[in-house]
């Protein structure tokens, strides 16, 4: 498995895709309140985990908080498909793997899948997601800074 002391890019073509979009991973260290009352990850700390790993990626290509309230225009989550494969526990190194899968018009595909240190799949999700104006109200067509920090498009001039 790759080092997890540090993100890293790559570029991962699904057989069901036709277009390679950018692949981004994000290390995470469990610590002891990311759990529940059973020992592991709280179903509700996956969101924010997952949340954070976005956040990463986003960032590094120059679309982060301050952008978006610059802009006053963000991402916004519109669906969640998840499915829990394995228990993730105390003091594990997992990395989260996020990659666009599509974006058509106003609408985009996500997924985000984590790993443990033995390469095991521990949880899948598909997040259905738009761009959002926050003066308007309402989602609007990605703009070139959006795509690029999505790993969708090329960086803005």
């Amino acid at each position: 498995m790759d080092e997890v002391q540090s993100p890293t890019l790559s570029k991962v073509r699904s057989p069901a895709m036709t277009t390679v979009y950018e692949a981004f991973r994000h290390p995470v260290f469990i610590r002891e309140h990311h759990l529940d009352t059973f020992g592991h990850v709280n179903n509700a700390v996956y969101f924010e985990l997952l949340e954070e790993a976005r956040w990463e990626f986003t960032s590094q290509h120059g679309y982060g908080l301050k952008d978006v309230q610059r802009l006053g225009v963000g991402p916004t989550i519109l669906e969640w498909n998840v499915k829990f494969r394995r228990e993730i526990r105390l003091r594990e190194r997992i990395i989260i793997e996020s990659q666009l899968l599509t974006y058509d018009k106003k609408i985009g595909t996500l997924k985000q899948v984590m790993f443990n240190e033995k390469e095991e799949l521990c949880f899948e999700g598909i997040m259905t997601f738009g761009l959002f104006d926050m003066r308007e109200r309402k989602l609007i067509l990605p703009t070139p800074e959006w795509l690029y920090a999505i790993g969708a498009g090329p960086k803005p001039s």
